[in-house]
C-alpha cells in the first residue's frame, strides 16, 4: 500500500464518521461534507487501481499497450480535426 492509497482510506474513514456524526446531530451539512469525502475517496481509489492496471498492462505486454496508446491517439485526432 502506498502512501497514497493510505491517504485514500483514511479519507474514507474520515468521511463515514463526519457523515455518521452528522446523522447523529441532524446536521446536514457535516453529512453532506462526509458523503463528499467519501466519494471523493473511492473516485481516488479508483484511479488508483487503473493506475495499476495499466502499469501492469504495459509491463506485461508493452507491444498491446502501443498500439492501444496509437490508436486512442488516433481517434483523437480524427474527433479534433472534426471539430
Amino acid at each position: 500500500m502506498t502512501d497514497g492509497q493510505f491517504e485514500t482510506k483514511l479519507e474514507e474513514g474520515v468521511g463515514r464518521l463526519q457523515d455518521g456524526l452528522g446523522g447523529l446531530l441532524g446536521d446536514p451539512a457535516l453529512q453532506a461534507k462526509g458523503k463528499g469525502r467519501v466519494l471523493c475517496a473511492k473516485a481516488r481509489s479508483a484511479c488508483f487501481v487503473a493506475g495499476d492496471a495499466v502499469r501492469d498492462l504495459t509491463v506485461d505486454q508493452p507491444l498491446v499497450a502501443v498500439v492501444t496508446a496509437g490508436l486512442a491517439g488516433f481517434a483523437l485526432a480524427m474527433a479534433w480535426v472534426r471539430r
